[in-house]
C-alpha cells in the first residue's frame, strides 16, 4: 500500500481539516523519498505547495523536483524557525494568500539535531500548538519530517504525542500517543547558572529599569540587537505593570554569546496561541508580546495560578 493509499484510508483525510503528521525517515533517500511523493502528488491535485526546510533540505528536495520545483515556495527555516513562535504566522499567511484553493499542504521541518535545549523546548510546543492554531479552519496538511537516525528517543515521542498521524516505513497510521489539548504554559524554566542582575520594578520605576537592562545590554551585545532586547524588555515589563499586578520582577544574565532577560509578575496567560497571532487593534497585551516575538531569537512562556515568567533570549 502506498503512502497516498494510506493517508486516504485515515479518518479526516477527505480534508474537513486541518491534517498535521510527522514523517520519521532515517537517511537522505528516505528524506528524499517521502516529501517528494507528498508534494508531487499535491501539484497533480492542483494545490498550493510551501516547503519550509534547513538550506541543505531544500537543495536536495528541490534537485530532486527537477522541474516542478518552480511551482513549490520555498523558504529557509534557519531564518523563518530562528525563533520557532514566528513559523504558525508563516502558516497563516500561506493559507490566508491561497483563500481561493479548496486544498493547500506544506513541509515543514522545525527541529534538527543542532538545535540547543531551548530551542527543542520551544519547538514542540509549537508542533503542538499548530493544531490549535489550525483547527476548525480551512482544510490542508502538513506534513513535518523527523531525522529519526539524528534525533533521541525522547524528541521522537514528543513528536508522536504532537502530531495526529504519523508516516514511518509501513506506512501512515494514527498516533496512539496523540494529545490534543497539551499544557502549553506547563513546566519550569531551567535555573541559569549565574545571574547578572536582578530588580524590582512597577509603574514608577519602569523607566529605571529599562535604563538599567540598556546599560547591561550594551555591554552584551552589539549597538543594534541591544536595542531590540532592550524594547523587547520595555513592552513585556510594561504588559506586567498593565495586566500583571502592577509590578514584576526582572533578572538578567548571559548564556554563551546571547543576552537573557527573564520577566516575572503574579498575572496569567489565558491565550495558548498569545505572541503567535498578531493582536486585534487596542489589544495593548497581545501586541507587547507579539512585538517581543519579532525582535527576539527566542521567547519563552511559562504560567500558572502563581503567575508567569517570559524569557527574552536575543543573540549577540
Amino acid at each position: 500500500m502506498t503512502d497516498t493509499q494510506a493517508r486516504q484510508d485515515q479518518p479526516g483525510h477527505g480534508q474537513a481539516g486541518f491534517r498535521h503528521e510527522a514523517f520519521f525517515y532515517s537517511g537522505a533517500d528516505d528524506f528524499v523519498g517521502g516529501t517528494v511523493s507528498f508534494v508531487e502528488e499535491g501539484l497533480r491535485a492542483g494545490q498550493p505547495v510551501m516547503v519550509a526546510l534547513v538550506p541543505e533540505k531544500l537543495e536536495l528536495l528541490r534537485g530532486a523536483l527537477g522541474d516542478d520545483a518552480a511551482r513549490v515556495l520555498f523558504a529557509d527555516m534557519l531564518e523563518l524557525g530562528r525563533n520557532p513562535a514566528r513559523i504558525i504566522p508563516a502558516w497563516r499567511r500561506f493559507v490566508e494568500e491561497h483563500g481561493g484553493h479548496a486544498t493547500l499542504r506544506g513541509i515543514g521541518e522545525p527541529i534538527w539535531a543542532a538545535r540547543d535545549e531551548d530551542e527543542l523546548v520551544e519547538c514542540q510546543r509549537h508542533e503542538a500548538l499548530l493544531n490549535m492554531a489550525f483547527d476548525g479552519g480551512r482544510p490542508w496538511s502538513l506534513l513535518c519530517p523527523y531525522d529519526a537516525g539524528a534525533l533521541g528517543a525522547e524528541v521522537l515521542h514528543e513528536a508522536r504525542r504532537s502530531h495526529p498521524y504519523l508516516a514511518e516505513r509501513h506506512g501512515v497510521s494514527a498516533s496512539a500517543e496523540y494529545v490534543a489539548s497539551p499544557a502549553v504554559f506547563d513546566g519550569p524554566l531551567p535555573e541559569p547558572a549565574l545571574v547578572d542582575g536582578e530588580l524590582a520594578f512597577d509603574g514608577d520605576t519602569l523607566r529605571h529599569a529599562r535604563a538599567v537592562v540598556s546599560l547591561w545590554a550594551a555591554g552584551v551585545l552589539g549597538a543594534p540587537r541591544a536595542g531590540d532586547l532592550v524594547l523587547a524588555v520595555h513592552e513585556v515589563a510594561a504588559n506586567s505593570v498593565r495586566h500583571g499586578g502592577g509590578s514584576g520582577t526582572l533578572r538578567y544574565w548571559r548564556a554563551g554569546a546571547s543576552a537573557v532577560v527573564e520577566v516575572r509578575d503574579a498575572g496569567r496567560f489565558e491565550k495558548p496561541l498569545a505572541g503567535r497571532e498578531m493582536a486585534p487593534p487596542g489589544d495593548e497585551k497581545g501586541r507587547g508580546l507579539w512585538l517581543a516575538q519579532q525582535l527576539c531569537d527566542l521567547v519563552q512562556l511559562r504560567s500558572s495560578p502563581q503567575g508567569s515568567a517570559v524569557r527574552l533570549h536575543v543573540d549577540g
